[in-house]
Order: structure tokens, then C-alpha cells, then sequence
């Protein structure tokens, strides 16, 4: 049973991994565009199609279900395209629903934490010379990340437990394995197992999200 589980978890890791990996610097222009000034005037009407985008985009992704968004991305190459499902398609499903759900999240809160930094820092830059990237890089960025650390904390921890998600389209994570093992044993035992696991995973990401927050204490507001 413990074998099983273990293998459950590992299915979880990877795509707590895997989201992570792909949904940070997803988000980051997602960010960017959501704050972007770039338009055209339609009468008197501003016009910002970038911002647009990345609203509407945003949107979606918080406003509908992340269980929604896998089945859609599952089925979609079939039911529109016609291409065939093979039995990596609910993984790879899994995946890109989780990346693109979550970048949406990140978006917003780099988006806060760019927006929580004084004007006067931008134009201090840009009277000591700094180009528009030196001063996000070398000026905004450390303080930006710093400040957004416990909200995405928090987004992150919660990545852990949604990762249980993924058996709605047939990814065997560790959530489905339990369930699988509560069946067949008749026993909460595997539930139990499953919820240490869970506890523990995010136990330790606390600790490192606490000392890395520890380390960006020179960084003072």
C-alpha cells in the first residue's frame, strides 16, 4: 500500500514541479501586459489591446473551474481538430491546464507587488541613466519579490493540495491511488496516509519559503 502511495505522490510532485516551472515566468509577461500603456484612441475611447488580452485571459482563468479547464484542454484537440487522444494526452492535458490556471494567479501578483513600488524610484532611475530594463531588473525586481513572497506562499501551497485535481481526467496521482485503496481495503487508512503526505510536502515548502523570506530581509521597505 505504502509503495503505491509513494508512487501516487511522486505523479504529484512532478506536476507540482512542472507547474511551477512553467507558470512563474508565464506569468511574468502576462504581468507586463496587463500593465501595459501601448493603444490607439478609437474617438475618445483609449484603446489598450495588450491589456485587453491579458484581462480577459486572466478572466477566464480565475473565473472558471481548474477541473473545467483540464477537461477542455483535453478534449478540445479531438472534439475540434479531430486528432486522436493518446494515453499521454491526460498528462500533458494535466499539465499545460495547470501551468496556464496558474500563471494567471502569478500574474495578478506581480502585477500588485509592480504596482506597490513608489513612482519616485522609476523616475530617480531614470535620472541616474538606468534604461527602463536596468530599472526593472536591477532596482524593482528584488523589491517586487519580496514583497509578493508570502502571497505567493500561499499560491504555492495551495498548488500542493490542487494537484489531487488531476484525477478528474485519469492522471494516477496520489489522490486517486488512495481512493483506489479505500475501495479495495475498505479502509481510511490510505486517506490518512495520503493526508500526512500532503501535510508534510507542505510542511517543508513552508520552511524554505520561510528562510528564503529570511534572506530578503535586507531588502527593507
Amino acid at each position: 500500500m505504502m509503495g503505491m502511495l509513494l508512487e501516487g505522490f511522486a505523479v504529484s510532485l512532478q506536476l507540482f514541479a512542472l507547474t511551477l516551472v512553467g507558470a512563474i515566468p508565464l506569468g511574468v509577461p502576462v504581468a507586463l501586459m496587463r500593465q501595459s500603456t501601448w493603444g490607439f484612441s478609437v474617438g475618445r475611447v483609449r484603446v489598450r489591446p495588450l491589456a485587453l488580452i491579458a484581462r480577459f485571459y486572466i478572466s477566464v482563468m480565475r473565473g472558471t473551474p481548474l477541473m473545467l479547464q483540464m477537461f477542455a484542454i483535453y478534449f478540445a484537440p479531438y472534439y475540434v481538430f479531430g486528432i486522436k487522444l493518446t494515453p499521454e494526452s491526460k498528462w500533458q492535458a494535466c499539465v499545460v491546464a495547470f501551468i496556464i490556471n496558474y500563471a494567471a494567479y502569478f500574474a495578478e501578483i506581480y502585477r500588485s507587488g509592480m504596482q506597490s513600488i513608489p513612482r519616485g524610484q522609476y523616475e530617480a532611475a531614470e535620472v541616474l541613466g538606468y534604461s527602463r530594463a536596468q530599472t526593472f531588473f536591477k532596482i524593482v525586481l528584488p523589491q517586487v519579490v519580496k514583497r509578493i513572497l508570502p502571497a505567493m506562499g500561499n499560491e504555492v501551497i495551495t498548488l500542493v493540495k490542487d494537484t489531487s485535481l488531476a484525477f478528474s481526467i485519469g492522471v494516477a496521482e496520489m489522490f486517486s491511488t488512495a481512493k483506489a485503496l479505500v475501495a479495495s481495503q475498505v479502509s481510511m487508512v490510505p486517506f490518512a496516509i495520503a493526508a500526512a503526505l500532503y501535510w508534510v510536502f507542505n510542511f517543508v515548502v513552508e520552511i524554505v519559503l520561510g528562510r528564503v523570506e529570511k534572506r530578503l530581509d535586507y531588502y527593507h521597505d
